[in-house]
């Protein structure tokens, strides 16, 4: 009996299931044929579909909508996006259609705010979070801006040295957040985070830095966990720790009113997940809800910054197998056409795993491979899935182009591979195209050439 890989996909997933169906043995993304995307743009393809960065904004603000409504939590939500996920400004510009404020992380993420600002995509009104470790120049930037007269950009304190070295630097007032330093997952190498100032130091901070300044103004504490928001036992205790201080910082400053909830929710690696959002938020407004009544707090405002859950799902890449090498008898190497060191770099400094299926011959029987890059580096491969621990593809026929695709991967991968300078080998930066929500395709930019790589070189 033949058994085929789409056999095999519909034995082990709920399938199909969003965004992916299966027409004529090809795959489709949204209703879009991907075997007709290569055939018409080639591979390897980095493909932007920006209709799902806004639905997962309205998922999480319908989500908070209902939660506050049920629970009758009576304050206000925030959507921001932290820009270091992905910094393009096709991205930045479908965040700024839904309104949400920015996170920055860095001097540069500044420069972007003056460009939207010259550009007239936001004024001096919007809500701009500054977040991260804090160099000079940055905290200079910041302060120009404020200077130039944006009422809503808050620093959020990382370190000690940070108020000090900005105060003189202000002609207006600054609002301020604390970053909590919040204790890691017992996994971790180490204990506390780096960021953020020590739980049982923020009183002391706020009221020899922040009481009764001319110059701050108290308006945020910020909570954050590496790990993200998960249904867990440390996430739950650091949360409550994290409206222990809250609470006690509002008898200080009763005028603090916003809880900034860092650390996104998770993403889907595969077809298995199924993360319940809805109870996620519930819970964590619930959590915070009857903190305050405990003490008789009015309710903060709530703050998100969600970076990889905003922007990954809308990311796929597209390869095709060039071919496939048996080196023993039981390992075949499917040989795709580009590298996971650097159009994926996640797979290769962190075994990120992500979904992954054929594009095309589902009709075909099915094989268990590894996949390999096209560098001279042995780790250049990814061997498993998260799931099963292992690959299954169509069986490979060199007459039959094998098309693959690795989806959900929207979020990091062009900025740590440096997208359009050096890469390993050098390999060049796929070519880049944008689908909007009419599915009318742009492209964003031509696959990398030679001379491009070899003039940054000193060639």
């Amino acid at each position: 009996m033949k058994t085929t890989y789409i056999d095999w996909i519909c034995q082990n997933f709920d399938f199909p299931q969003p965004p992916f169906s299966v027409n004529n043995n090809q795959l489709y993304f949204k209703g879009i044929n991907l075997v007709e995307l290569h055939q018409e743009y080639g591979s390897p393809l980095r493909v932007s579909y920006l209709p799902l960065i806004q639905e997962r904004i309205k998922q999480a603000r319908n989500g908070f909508k209902q939660a506050f409504e049920t629970l009758h939590y009576v304050a206000d939500y925030h959507y921001g996006y932290c820009t270091k996920s992905s910094h393009f400004s096709f991205v930045i510009d479908a965040i700024l259609e839904e309104n949400c404020f920015i996170e920055t992380s860095s001097t540069f993420d500044i420069e972007i705010v003056n460009k939207l600002y010259d550009a007239k995509k936001i004024d001096v009104n919007h809500l701009i979070i500054c977040n991260g470790y804090k160099t000079d120049s940055y905290l200079t930037a910041i302060a120009n801006l404020a200077n130039k007269g944006f009422k809503n950009i808050t620093l959020i304190v990382d370190d000690y040295h940070e108020l000090e070295f900005i105060e003189p630097l202000l002609k207006n007032r600054l609002k301020i957040g604390i970053r909590i330093a919040t204790d890691e997952d017992p996994k971790f190498e180490f204990y506390t985070s780096r960021l953020g100032v020590r739980i049982d130091k923020i009183e002391r901070f706020y009221l020899d830095n922040i009481h009764g300044s001319k110059k701050f103004s108290l308006e945020l504490l910020h909570f954050f966990i590496n790990a993200g928001i998960k249904d867990n036992l440390h996430y739950w205790n650091e949360l409550n720790k994290c409206m222990e201080c809250y609470l006690r910082l509002h008898q200080l400053q009763p005028s603090l009113k916003g809880l900034n909830l860092g650390g996104g929710f998770p993403v889907k690696n595969s077809l298995l997940d199924n993360f319940s959002y809805e109870y996620m938020i519930h819970e964590i407004v619930k959590t915070i809800q009857e903190s305050c009544d405990s003490k008789n707090v009015p309710y903060p405002n709530l703050y998100t910054e969600f970076g990889s859950y905003t922007v990954a799902e809308s990311g796929f890449i597209l390869y095709q197998v060039l071919a496939q090498k048996k080196q023993n008898d039981k390992e075949r190497w499917n040989i795709i056409n580009s590298s996971f060191i650097t159009t994926l770099p996640d797979t290769w400094s962190i075994n990120k795993r992500y979904i992954m299926l054929a594009i095309n011959n589902w009709e075909e029987e099915y094989e268990r491979v590894l996949l390999g890059g096209i560098t001279c580096d042995g780790d250049d491969y990814y061997n498993s899935e998260q799931h099963t621990n292992a690959i299954y593809l169509p069986k490979y026929d060199h007459s039959k182009p094998l098309l693959i695709g690795f989806f959900n991967m929207g979020a990091y991968q062009e900025s740590i591979s440096g997208y359009g300078g050096i890469k390993h080998c050098l390999i060049p930066s796929p070519k880049h195209i944008i689908i909007d929500k009419n599915h009318n395709i742009k492209v964003f930019a031509e696959e990398q050439n030679a001379n491009h790589m070899l003039k940054i070189l000193g060639y």
